[in-house]
C-alpha cells in the first residue's frame, strides 16, 4: 500500500525537499502552506513559492490563516489517516491535538544544529553569530518551539563571507538530498530520536527590520556578520542625510580611526574594531550597484562621519 505523506512549508528553501518526494513516487493528498499575502499596496497577491510548486504539480492545497483551535482542518486532516507528515519552515506552531493525526508523527526538518538556534530564523541567526558550522536537524514535533527529539543532524560548514541566501539554498540541498533516506528509514522503523540536551539551547528569533540598522561602534566581524545575515532582506543599512543605504556586500579590512568615518573615496568605513570596504551597496529607492558603479555623483566622501549624519 502506498504511503501517504501530506506536506507543511512555505517559502522557497521548503521547495526542493517538496520535489524530490513528489518526484520519488510518495503520495501527498495535501499541501499545507501560509496564506497567500497583499503585496504593492495591496494591488497584488503573492502566492508562497511551495503554494506555487504545489498547484504546478496539482497538488491539493490548504492556506488557513492559523490551525490552531481549527476543527476544520483538524477533521480534514484526521479524514485522511496520513502516515507521515513533514514540515519544513512552514511559519505555524503546529498545535498538540493534531500531532496524533499521522502514525509516523510530525517530521520537521529545521535550520540548525538543535538544540542550538531554536526559533524562526536559524540561517540568519548562525551568520549574525559568526557560527563556523550549521546543519538541518531532522525532529520529531511535540507541543515545544523546536524541542522535540532529534533523529539526523547533517552539518556543512559556514563559507567565509556567505550570505544568508547563499547558505539557505545550500541547506535547502542538504535537506533534499537526504529526505528520501530519512522517510525510508522512519517508514522501515530504523531511526532513533533521541531527546535534545535542554540546557544548551539558544533562540533565533524573527528578524526585525530595524535590527539592520549598522552601529559604526561594532566591531567589522559583527557588522559583516549583519550585512551577511540579514541579505537580501533587511539587509544590513546606515543612514546619510536622511536616506538608507543598504550594504549588500563588503569585506574586512584593517585599517582603525574614530567608529563611523569614511576613510577613503572608495568606501571603507571605521568601526569599533578593524574596518569594512563596501563592494555593493543600494541607495533607498534605487537599483543595487558595484560599488565602482555607484562613486561617481556619491555625496559620501573621504573624511565624512557616518554617525549622527
Amino acid at each position: 500500500m502506498q504511503r501517504k505523506i501530506a506536506f507543511m512549508g512555505t517559502p522557497n528553501f521548503a521547495v526542493p525537499i517538496l520535489k524530490y518526494i513528489y518526484q520519488n513516487g510518495y503520495e501527498i493528498p495535501v499541501v499545507y502552506t501560509q496564506p497567500p499575502k497583499k503585496t504593492n499596496r495591496g494591488q497584488k497577491i503573492e502566492k508562497s513559492p511551495i503554494n506555487l510548486l504545489a498547484e504546478t504539480l496539482s497538488l491539493n492545497v490548504r492556506t488557513p490563516n492559523e490551525l490552531k483551535n481549527n476543527k476544520l482542518e483538524y477533521e480534514y486532516i484526521k479524514n485522511l489517516e496520513l502516515d507521515l507528515v513533514i514540515v519544513v519552515a512552514f511559519g505555524q506552531i503546529i498545535p498538540k491535538n493534531f500531532l496524533s493525526l499521522s502514525k509516523a508523527g510530525f517530521i520537521n526538518l529545521h535550520a540548525s544544529i538543535l538544540p542550538k538556534l531554536r526559533g524562526a530564523a536559524p540561517i540568519q541567526r548562525s551568520i549574525m553569530n559568526l557560527d563556523k558550522e550549521t546543519g538541518i536537524s531532522v525532529m520529531k514535533i511535540n507541543e515545544g518551539l523546536d524541542e522535540g527529539d532529534v533523529s539526523h543532524i547533517l552539518k556543512i560548514n559556514i563559507i567565509e563571507n556567505e550570505n544568508a541566501q547563499s547558505l539557505s539554498g545550500r541547506l535547502s540541498t542538504l535537506a533534499s538530498e537526504n529526505i528520501l533516506n530519512i522517510i525510508d528509514s522512519i517508514f522501515d522503523k530504523e531511526i532513533n530520536f533521541i531527546p535534545q540536551d535542554h540546557s544548551q539551547a539558544t533562540y533565533a528569533k524573527k528578524i526585525t527590520k530595524t535590527e539592520g540598522l549598522i552601529d559604526w561602534n561594532d566591531s567589522a566581524e559583527n557588522i559583516i556578520g549583519k550585512i551577511n545575515g540579514l541579505y537580501p532582506y533587511p539587509g544590513g543599512y546606515f543612514l546619510f542625510k536622511g536616506e538608507r543605504y543598504k550594504i549588500l556586500k563588503a569585506e574586512k579590512n584593517f585599517s582603525k580611526e574614530n567608529p563611523g568615518k569614511v576613510l577613503t573615496n572608495d568606501l571603507e568605513i571605521s568601526c569599533g574594531t578593524n574596518s569594512i570596504k563596501i563592494l555593493e551597496i543600494q541607495r533607498e529607492g534605487k537599483k543595487s550597484q558595484k560599488i565602482n558603479e555607484f562613486l561617481p555623483g556619491s555625496q559620501i566622501k573621504k573624511g565624512t562621519s557616518l554617525i549622527d549624519v
